[in-house]
């Protein structure tokens, strides 16, 4: 496998390194906002899913923005690598299901729209309309082959607990199964540097975390804004939901950093280092979320719950504000369990083994909240 290389500008990164990256392609308006997740709708309008992906892709940054070494066509391969990452968007597909989607399509027709393919294979996911994926014509137009492809992906079971190779051969069903893990990384790369460049698939993240002035200040409700979300599907980010503007910046930095571990597995014990990627021990537990979270600002926080509730400063429940660390299970002075209060009534947390790295309604927690702390003033 060719070892790739992203060029994002003056930024060199090496997929490799970007393998733990979990990017937020978040939209920045109206219904977009809601982070995806893995009950992500799959009934889903055409036209609208295509008008999206044509606003996403109708930004002032060119493909010449993304090299990648590695790709034998980039011309060709870049832009359906563009329109992949756009319908992810558009449908709110995590990030990691637009990995999934571009490795399946750099292992079925190397990123090319090809006009044929094994039996009645078509397209950039060679997807057969003798299989119920569509005309001829629709399954080689690549806004409609890769909604059709993340309405199949969304649709398996656990997919997210899925290596990228399980995940795009549950979709695909392919004589060789273990053909995409080699595109993995390339994938990666990809996705981090696609998300980039177009103007709604990096609303997140901010260039430099040591440069405050350069973080995304987003709207905000108040502090003490309790807003009725109504139920949040695991991993998911409510509509609505915006990061506190009012919040130090290092509280945004924490809180928008801990929101890109949405839907990742919980690992008891684990580091939080690279949720997204293959090693479980990388994956996120309650504290290690908290700990990186605040790396990413950084701001140290201890490993363990038990040493957490004595940093920062004491605060009451009925007071607190963005960016507040908050203590259940267990006792005051040994807590078992921590999540963060992210402004708008919510919480965000890592629950337990066979949950995923969530956000809940305050009000659920108040009534068993041991300790409260004030990481940043």
């Amino acid at each position: 496998m060719k070892v790739a290389a992203t060029t994002v500008g003056a930024v060199v990164l090496s997929p490799l390194l970007l393998a733990g990256t979990a990017a937020v392609a978040a939209a920045t308006s109206g219904a977009a906002q809601q982070e995806a997740c893995s009950t992500a709708s799959t009934s889903v309008d055409a036209d609208a899913v295509a008008d999206a992906v044509a606003n996403i892709l109708n930004g002032k940054k060119a493909d010449a923005d993304i090299a990648v070494v590695g790709l034998d066509l980039p011309d060709e391969q870049i832009p359906n690598a563009k329109t992949i990452v756009a319908a992810g968007i558009a449908m709110k597909v995590p990030t990691r299901g637009q990995i999934v989607a571009l490795a399946t399509a750099l292992q079925e027709s190397r990123l090319r729209n090809l006009a044929y393919g094994d039996r009645d294979s078509l397209g950039l996911f060679q997807q057969r309309p003798s299989q119920g994926w569509g005309t001829a014509e629709q399954v080689r137009d690549p806004v409609y082959a890769s909604r059709k492809f993340y309405k199949a992906l969304l649709k398996v079971d656990g997919w997210q607990q899925m290596t990228i190779t399980q995940a795009a051969q549950a979709v695909q069903k392919s004589g060789y199964p273990g053909a995409y893990a080699k595109w993995e990384n390339i994938a990666r790369a990809l996705q981090k540097a696609i998300a980039k460049v177009l103007p709604q698939g990096s609303a997140f993240e901010t260039t430099n975390d040591d440069d405050e002035s350069n973080a995304v200040s987003l709207q905000t409700g108040c502090d003490d804004d309790t807003t009725d979300f109504g139920t949040i599907p695991a991993g998911a980010l409510p509509q609505g939901y915006e990061i506190p503007k009012g919040a130090p910046k290092k509280v945004q930095l924490a809180i928008r950093w801990g929101l890109t571990q949405l839907n990742t597995p919980y690992q008891w014990g684990g580091d939080c280092t690279d949720a997204d990627g293959p090693d479980p021990m990388k994956r996120c537990d309650c504290s290690s979320l908290m700990q990186q979270s605040y790396a990413s600002a950084k701001v140290k926080l201890s490993r363990t719950t038990y040493t957490q509730v004595n940093e920062g400063k004491k605060v009451s429940v009925n007071a607190l504000k963005p960016g507040d660390l908050l203590f259940t299970e267990g006792s005051a002075s040994a807590p078992e369990h921590v999540g963060m209060y992210i402004g708008r009534g919510l919480v965000l947390h890592a629950p337990h083994t066979g949950d995923v790295v969530r956000v809940v309604p305050l009000a659920d927690w108040k009534p068993r909240v041991l300790a409260a702390r004030r990481i940043v003033n």
